[in-house]
């Protein structure tokens, strides 16, 4: 197992989550997220408000209506997948990592969306916020993105707010303007995609990977959602309780871990 830093040295405000991702995949060039996470020239990108009031959405999911060729149920819930596991990625990895936490709030977040290339791409603006425990170098560094909050419960909330309450809540209710899709189908993808990235880069994580899940997915109110079981060489794997829809394609993939796996084994 590769032995861990304290990541909260890494330069740049961002670096314990740039690094954490460079230690992770092995690449700054990720599919869903922005080279270095931060986006400077806009041009291209949609604010992720214009997602989360609905205006823009018929741009996602009609982009991933063309790109499954499935029903708009299927086409939607995977676009979903995909979105809520880059959006979260950044900040999870950062708490997972040191405690730092770039905040996902929807005036922060710019998305872009591909026809022939991966599906979204998640950036952050610069002024994003950024926020941290007393103890974190940031926390005397007068930057004006940094808010210093009070302890670890303070820290959650804060994630939990900006990346449940403000964004992921408000755009399922968007989406359920315009499709017919259970809550809970949709946010055992963020369950899953929680617990996927954190297993993925447990070898860069302090700590036990099994209890940073289950803290993240109890803040998220999404631990019912997934469990944690050995894989076959005895690893932490996720086993889904909902289904992404992936198998009603008409190319059909059965996810592993998925919860109809077993039925149609």
């Amino acid at each position: 197992m590769t032995a861990t830093v304290d990541l909260r040295t890494a330069p740049g405000p961002l670096g314990p989550v740039t690094a954490t991702l460079r230690a992770t995949f092995g690449t700054d060039d990720l599919p869903g997220l922005a080279p270095g996470l931060l986006v400077d020239d806009e041009r291209g990108w949609l604010p992720a408000t214009e997602l989360v009031d609905g205006s823009q959405l018929p741009h996602l999911l009609d982009s991933a209506r063309r790109r499954w060729d499935g029903s708009s149920h299927a086409a939607t819930a995977l676009a979903w997948k995909a979105y809520v596991y880059w959006l979260a990625l950044p900040a999870v990895l950062g708490w997972a990592s040191a405690r730092r936490v770039p905040l996902p709030h929807p005036s922060d977040v710019l998305v872009r969306v591909d026809d022939d290339g991966p599906l979204v791409t998640i950036g952050l603006r610069r002024s994003t916020t950024i926020a941290v425990l007393p103890g974190d170098p940031l926390a005397v560094a007068g930057l004006p993105e940094v808010v210093v909050v009070d302890g670890e419960a303070e820290l959650l909330a804060a994630l939990r707010t900006a990346l449940v309450d403000d964004h992921v809540t408000p755009m399922l209710d968007a989406i359920h303007e315009r499709v017919r899709l259970g809550t809970r189908t949709l946010l055992g993808s963020l369950a899953s995609g929680v617990a996927h990235a954190v297993l993925r880069a447990a070898d860069a994580l302090p700590g036990s990977s099994a209890q940073t899940i289950r803290t993240l997915l109890a803040t998220f109110d999404v631990g019912d959602l997934v469990d944690l079981v050995p894989g076959p060489n005895g690893e932490l794997t996720v086993q889904r309780r909902t289904c992404c829809l992936a198998f009603t394609l008409p190319r059909p993939k059965v996810c592993a871990g998925c919860c109809i796996r077993s039925e149609r084994a």
